[in-house]
């Protein structure tokens, strides 16, 4: 592994978890133990509740995890999917960003407990995304949310189903989101990009992974001919009506072309979208070496994009 990482992230790579989805009970063991093992701390000013909302018909209710700053009204709101490449995670295991967003946005996070695969393959994940954001469009006065900034957003695979849902709400006639938070998504099933062919040894993500998260997510093998642009929304053909995006990628992953390339046709496609790649890091890196600097300036660009994207008013000083 001959890649020039950040100074700082450097010695904790031989520290870190190898996660291998060729052993898939291995890896859920693994994710559990590294998250119950990771301290959490409610940020103050901020509650968090358990609820059970609709699911998609004929499917069970949607596990969702709702974070609240106290007071306030008409606030915005972000439907939130955590990583785990489709197979992995909870919304139990990824609350400390959503709460951070809660906290600084001023925003109510909803984080969704989507179904995994292969268990659930697609389209049973983004159903039960689809359903929370149309549960919190309908719920907007119980939530004191204001129902025209409602946005959207995830990290890795959470990432790819905050946009295959935003497709979604398009083409279904809404309801209405404001802004896309795409931090690293998983978004091309196909597996070609350079930075994917490239990356066969990075820390967390490389491309045995990808190739068994979307082997799973798809019930089939990937890159095949009739792969839904919702499960894979690379493959979307029209990008337009979309909401305002933020991307961010990271030199050392195998997700980061893929990432890139989604930001640009969203551009040409007369989206605002802002992309950052963030030189020496790799996938993850922000959130399992969070002290680093670079991690920190990750953090705070995000949550500022959120910010910025969630907002009512926009001027050239904010």
């Amino acid at each position: 592994m001959g890649h020039a990482f950040d100074p700082e992230l450097r010695p904790w790579i031989s520290l870190l978890p190898v996660l291998d989805l060729r052993d898939l009970p291995a890896a859920r063991t693994l994710l559990d133990s590294v998250n119950k093992a990771a301290p959490f701390v409610l940020p103050e000013g901020i509650s968090m509740e358990a609820r059970s909302v609709p699911g998609p018909p004929g499917a069970p209710d949607v596990r969702v995890l709702v974070f609240s700053p106290h007071g306030g009204t008409s606030r915005p709101a972000l439907v939130y999917m955590h990583g785990g490449g489709f197979v992995l995670g909870d919304a139990d295991g990824d609350r400390e960003l959503p709460a951070q967003l809660a906290a600084e946005v001023g925003a109510v996070v909803v984080s969704v407990d989507y179904r995994l695969a292969p268990e659930h393959p697609f389209p049973a994940a983004i159903e039960d995304c689809y359903a929370v954001v149309r549960w919190v469009a309908g719920y907007a006065a119980e939530l004191d949310v204001d129902p025209a900034r409602i946005g959207i957003g995830g990290v890795s695979a959470g990432g790819g189903l905050a946009v295959g849902t935003a497709l979604v709400a398009r083409d279904r006639g809404g309801p209405a989101l404001c802004f896309q938070m795409l931090d690293i998504p998983e978004l091309d099933d196909r597996l070609q990009t350079p930075s994917m062919r490239q990356f066969v040894d990075t820390p967390l993500w490389n491309l045995s992974n990808a190739e068994e998260s979307w082997r799973r997510y798809l019930g089939a093998q990937a890159g095949g001919d009739a792969v839904s642009p919702y499960a894979a929304p690379a493959r979307a053909h029209d990008l337009s009506g979309l909401p305002a995006a933020y991307v961010s990628v990271c030199q050392f992953d195998p997700l980061r072309d893929e990432g890139i390339a989604y930001a640009q046709r969203l551009v040409q496609h007369g989206v605002p979208t802002e992309l950052h790649l963030h030189p020496r890091a790799f996938h993850g890196s922000g959130g399992l070496i969070p002290t680093a600097a670079i991690s920190c300036r990750m953090r705070a660009e995000l949550v500022d994009a959120t910010r910025r994207g969630l907002a009512t008013v926009h001027s050239s000083c904010r």
